[in-house]
């Protein structure tokens, strides 16, 4: 706990139990600070924010209200500043690792916090060693992300490895920090609803790329079309990895089998023999990205190699559930069409019998993206189940019908209650065959309107099993 003049300048000697920019998490000694969002301003909340128990708030407005009030030029000018002081600059306590790109983040971050036995910050929530708690987003909110590093640093933790959106990055909420190492694993369309351009989300990921500490280095994908467009901002050192004869990690003989990848790893003239049980061409690159990563920060190659050759999974990407039952269910956060797409095509590759996919479309953006993807999930697979996924304030048959309206193909049906479409296509499902869960990976809500209503795939399946075979 601080006191107000000690964490912005003024003559109020009170204490301030915590800091916050959202009015419904505001406790009773909170200070609140009144952002301008891009699409709403947070002045409008300030009598909630009082009503709640906040005993003063910053904004930029002239105005009287019934606590202290300190008004500013410039409110998101001084957020970080802010935070900073109250939580004694805590982010300079901490060496970062950044990655961001459309696809990949996830596992690669995990891959790096597992060999590293580092702290990871991303979609999957906050994890350093056997502790876990949860975040509202890919990167936390500002006033949370002081927060989770605030918990890390008591904890111990003294390297991060975070999933740095280009939501954050816009928004600002990572240019307080200063990164040891920054990589991209690939730019493909997505986020066009925040953004408006593909100029506009590309621009905001290479923003990364100027966070780098002037003895650090920037790690890109030299097989990724927009490359030279990132390599073009790095003021740190640059390496690259990927297939391309010039990368310095270069990727080569790769063996995909269906529960095992083997590739070779060829760096500053040596060659490493690379054995995952993580599957899939995709998964290739996330592992050459993660050695190089670690390989910079500084870790022994074979240990690199030993860890990765013991990690079996990554929880809800490309995630092999075994029940005993006799076909396989894969779990997977993938929602783009470039992820939709590799995850399929390579999946395709082990003949499975059949391969049913469960899907649907996030309500409230990107409607331009769905009939692409569904045309290309029904030319690729033998049966779709469309369903719900996050259809927010949509008809989840409206989004049903935008995935189909640029095919006449007809191997689908609709469930629209989730749950129900992951029995269906469980109770549909013959020996030898493939049940292929797309899009929410283990997410624990669905956002039904502007509820997140508690529910997971994965507790659904959990669920479905233990009835099965009770």
């Amino acid at each position: 706990m601080k006191r107000l003049n000690e964490i912005i300048k003024c003559n109020y000697d009170i204490p301030i139990r915590g800091i916050q920019t959202d009015s419904r998490k505001v406790q009773k000694g909170d200070l609140f600070i009144a952002v301008k969002g891009f699409h709403v301003d947070h002045h409008q909340f300030i009598d909630e924010a009082i009503q709640n128990g906040a005993v003063a708030v910053i904004g930029c407005l002239d105005l009287k209200i019934d606590v202290i009030y300190i008004q500013v030029e410039n409110v998101n000018d001084i957020l970080n500043e802010v935070l900073s002081n109250y939580y004694d600059h805590v982010e300079e306590q901490f060496r970062f690792i950044g990655i961001t790109g459309t696809d990949g983040k996830t596992t690669s971050a995990t891959i790096v916090s597992k060999i590293l036995d580092c702290a990871y910050i991303g979609t999957n929530g906050v994890s350093y060693q056997e502790y876990y708690f949860s975040c509202s987003n890919t990167t936390p909110e500002i006033c949370e992300l002081y927060e989770c590093l605030d918990r890390l640093y008591n904890l111990g933790c003294k390297l991060i490895v975070m999933e740095v959106s280009s939501e954050a990055l816009l928004h600002g909420r990572v240019d307080h920090l200063k990164f040891d190492l920054v990589s991209f694993t690939n730019i493909t369309e997505d986020h066009l609803n925040i953004h408006q351009s593909m100029k506009n989300y590309i621009d905001a990921k290479k923003k990364l790329f100027s966070l780098v500490k002037k003895n650090g280095f920037s790690i890109l994908n030299i097989d990724d079309y927009h490359y030279f467009n990132v390599k073009d901002c790095c003021k740190s050192d640059v390496y690259t990895y990927g297939k391309d004869s010039q990368a310095d990690f270069q990727i080569c003989k790769i063996d995909c089998q269906e529960n095992s990848t083997n590739f070779d790893l060829q760096f500053l003239d040596s060659s490493y023999s690379i054995y995952s049980k993580l599957i899939g061409e995709y998964n290739v690159y996330n592992l050459a990205l993660a050695f190089a990563i670690c390989s910079l920060i500084g870790t022994d190659i074979p240990i690199i190699v030993r860890k990765i050759k013991e990690i079996d999974h990554i929880i809800g990407r490309g995630e092999k559930l075994e029940f005993g039952q006799n076909y396989t269910i894969i779990l997977d956060y993938a929602h783009t069409y470039n992820g939709i797409y590799h995850i399929i095509s390579n999946l395709k590759k082990f003949h499975y019998k059949k391969i049913t996919v469960v899907t649907g479309a996030a309500g409230g953006r990107e409607k331009e993206k769905r009939a692409k993807i569904g045309k290309m999930l029904l030319e690729n697979v033998d049966h779709v189940i469309f369903t719900m996924d996050d259809p927010r304030y949509e008809s989840v048959n409206s989004i049903i019908d935008d995935l189909l309206s640029d095919t006449n193909l007809i191997n689908y049906e609709r469930v629209i209650d989730r749950s129900k479409a992951i029995i269906k296509a469980f109770n549909d499902a013959k020996e030898g065959e493939l049940v292929l869960i797309l899009g929410k990976g283990r997410d624990d809500y669905m956002a039904i309107e502007d509820e997140k209503i508690n529910y997971c795939d994965y507790d659904v399946i959990c669920e479905y099993f233990k009835d099965s075979f009770a």
